[in-house]
């Protein structure tokens, strides 16, 4: 069973004792990464837990270089077992959605704190542009508040998800008129985070 260390950390980073981590970035994980996993026992690997946020255990990075063509060169290279796993694994997925049909678990909802997407959906004003968030996750910066005035193409806010960040821009020139959105609460994907009340000619 895969596991890894904590890739989120809000208090440490690379000045004050988490060299893993970029300072002003409480994610670990970028663009491109691979993870490698080794077996460690239960017991070593809650201690590792506990270590790793108080930069007590230090990770094994390593640069290097993603050549397209050698991976592609890989996957052609072993096709037909990663077929035979991709099938294995997909069979023991539908058995396991099965499973949480049966117990009544397949459209659980979670009390995460989602803002109702419908926020928008009346009162804007006459030339108000909605903006929306791209990916699921949770809002790590808001960069813009009610009344500044944009340009088309700044940024407005950062969402962490999948322990990356994304960036959501405004669309047109305008004043903000509206958040539906805090740092620290989680969005949905194409829920309305942002209104633009857009400048006339």
């Amino acid at each position: 069973v895969g596991r890894t260390l904590q890739m989120w950390n809000r208090w440490r980073d690379a000045s004050n004792g988490a060299a893993a981590f970029e300072p002003g970035k409480p994610w670990l994980l970028r663009f491109f990464d691979q993870i490698r996993f080794f077996p460690v026992s239960e017991e070593e690997l809650l201690q590792i837990r506990r270590d790793f946020p108080a930069g007590r255990y230090p990770l094994r990075i390593e640069e290097g270089t993603f050549s397209l063509r050698d991976y592609r060169a890989f996957l052609n290279a072993h096709a037909n077992s990663i077929g035979a796993f991709r099938a294995l694994q997909g069979g023991a997925f539908e058995e396991e959605r099965e499973r949480w049909r049966v117990a009544g678990q397949a459209e659980y909802v979670g009390e995460a704190e989602v803002l109702d997407a419908a926020v928008f959906a009346d009162d804007l004003p006459a030339g108000a542009r909605r903006v929306a968030s791209a990916v699921p996750g949770s809002v790590w910066k808001l960069l813009v508040a009610e009344g500044d005035t944009v340009a088309e193409g700044d940024a407005l806010l950062i969402i962490e998800s999948m322990k990356m960040e994304f960036t959501v821009y405004a669309p047109c020139l305008g004043q903000v008129v509206r958040m539906a959105c805090r740092e620290g609460s989680a969005v949905a994907a194409g829920q309305d985070v942002v209104v633009i009340q857009g400048e006339t000619a």
